[in-house]
C-alpha cells in the first residue's frame, strides 16, 4: 500500500478507492434505474444522465476546488460556510423554492435544479466544528460543552421539521466522536451520549413510523406486507445474491418489488447482483478509505487538519456502515445513503468536497 506522501503529493490509495467506489456507483445505479427511467421517461438512461451531469461532474470539479483551497481559508471561513447552510435549510420551508416529496420538505429548487441543504450541512459542520476543537485547542482552553449543545440544539430543531432525523442522527454522532477526540472531559461525553438517547427515544415517539421502524426491527415478521415489506425484500435481495451474485444488469427486486432502489436500499440491489463477494469487496473498500483518512489525521501535526480529517472519514465511513447494516437487519431503516454509490447529486457533491479536503490535507504531510 502507498505511504502518506509529501511535497505535495497526494494520496493516490485514497484517491484510487474513491474512483472505484465512485465508478461502482455509476455501475449499479445504471443497472437499477433502466426499469424506472424506461416506465417514467421512455428511454433506459435519463436518472444515468442526470447522476452524471448533477452528480459525478460537479463531485469532480468539487474535489479539485477543495484540493487547492488552503486550509487556512476553509478554517477562518468555516463559521460563515455553517451559517450560510442554516440559512438554506430554513429556506426549504420558504413556499415555491423548497420543494416537499413523500411527507418530508429537504429540497430547494430552483428551475430544473434542485438540491438538499442538509447533506452539505456535514461537512459545514465539521468544518465548524473542526476549526472551533482546534482554536481551543491552541489556546489551551477547555471546550465549551454549553456552547457546542447550543449548535447542536439549532441545527436539530431545524433537521426535525424538514424531517430528517437520519441526517441528524450522523450528524450528532460525528459530533460526539469529534468532541471526544478533542481531549475534553469524559462527563461532557457521557453526558452527550444520554442526551442524545433520550431525544432519540423522544423521536421515536413522536411520530409513528420512527416506532414502527423500531418494532420491525425488533421483529422482522412484522406486518410483511405493510411496514415490514421494506426489509423482507431488502433481505430477499440480498440472500439471492449468493456468493457471486446473480449478475450486473440481472436483479429481480430492481422491478418494482424493492421499494426506493437507487438510493435507501441500493446496496440490498448490490448485492443482490455481486453476491457476497462484491459486498465484501465494497465493505472492504471503506475500511481502507477509514484507514487512509486516520492515517491522514495521524501524520499531520495541524489541529485543525487531525480534527477535520477526523470527523469527514467518520462521516463518510458511518454513514455507508448505517445503510449497509440496516439493509441486512443489524439497524432499523434510516433512509441513509449510500456513501459514493446512491443515486442523488447533493450527498455525492458533499462527500467528494470531502475527499478533496482529506487529498489537501494528506498533501502538506
Amino acid at each position: 500500500m502507498a505511504t502518506l506522501r509529501k511535497n505535495n503529493h497526494l494520496d493516490y490509495t485514497l484517491l484510487i478507492v474513491v474512483a472505484v467506489l465512485v465508478l461502482s456507483g455509476i455501475l449499479i445505479i445504471s443497472s437499477v434505474s433502466t426499469a424506472l427511467s424506461l416506465k417514467k421517461f421512455g428511454n433506459t438512461y435519463s436518472f444515468l444522465i442526470h447522476q452524471l451531469i448533477f452528480g459525478i461532474l460537479p463531485g469532480i470539479i468539487s474535489v479539485f476546488l477543495f484540493y487547492k483551497i488552503p486550509l487556512s481559508f476553509l478554517k477562518k471561513w468555516a463559521p460563515i460556510f455553517l451559517l450560510l447552510n442554516l440559512v438554506l435549510l430554513t429556506m426549504v420551508f420558504v413556499p415555491k423554492i423548497g420543494t416537499s416529496l413523500g411527507g418530508a420538505t429537504r429540497w430547494i429548487s430552483l428551475g430544473q435544479f434542485s438540491f438538499q441543504p442538509s447533506e452539505f450541512l456535514k461537512l459545514t459542520f465539521i468544518l465548524y466544528l473542526a476549526a472551533w476543537l482546534a482554536s481551543r485547542a491552541e489556546k489551551e482552553k477547555k471546550a465549551n460543552l454549553i456552547a457546542f449543545l447550543t449548535v447542536i440544539i439549532l441545527v436539530s430543531l431545524l433537521l426535525y421539521f424538514q424531517p430528517d432525523v437520519s441526517t441528524l442522527g450522523i450528524i450528532i454522532l460525528v459530533a460526539a466522536i469529534m468532541y471526544f477526540l478533542g481531549n475534553t472531559p469524559v462527563w461532557h461525553s457521557v453526558f452527550i451520549f444520554l442526551a442524545g438517547a433520550g431525544g432519540l427515544l423522544a423521536l421515536v415517539k413522536l411520530a409513528s413510523y420512527r416506532l414502527n421502524r423500531i418494532l420491525v426491527f425488533l421483529e422482522p415478521e412484522t406486518d410483511p406486507l405493510g411496514i415490514g415489506y421494506q426489509i423482507k425484500q431488502a433481505l430477499i435481495a440480498v440472500g439471492s445474491g449468493g456468493i457471486f451474485g446473480l449478475g450486473l444488469g440481472m436483479s429481480r427486486q430492481k422491478f418494482g418489488f424493492l421499494p426506493q432502489t437507487m438510493s435507501d436500499s441500493i446496496f440490498a440491489v448490490f448485492s443482490e447482483e455481486t453476491g457476497f463477494i462484491g459486498s465484501f469487496i465494497l465493505i472492504f473498500l471503506f475500511l481502507l478509505f477509514l484507514w487512509r483518512g486516520f492515517e491522514i489525521s495521524k501524520k499531520t501535526k495541524n489541529k485543525f487538519s487531525q480534527f477535520l480529517s477526523l470527523g469527514i472519514t467518520t462521516w463518510v465511513v458511518i454513514q455507508a456502515f448505517i445503510h449497509v447494516s440496516s439493509m441486512i437487519g443489524i439497524l432499523p431503516l434510516t433512509g441513509s445513503p449510500l456513501s459514493f454509490i446512491s443515486y442523488g447529486g447533493s450527498h455525492l457533491i458533499a462527500e467528494l468536497a470531502g475527499v478533496g479536503i482529506l487529498l489537501n490535507i494528506s498533501k502538506n504531510v
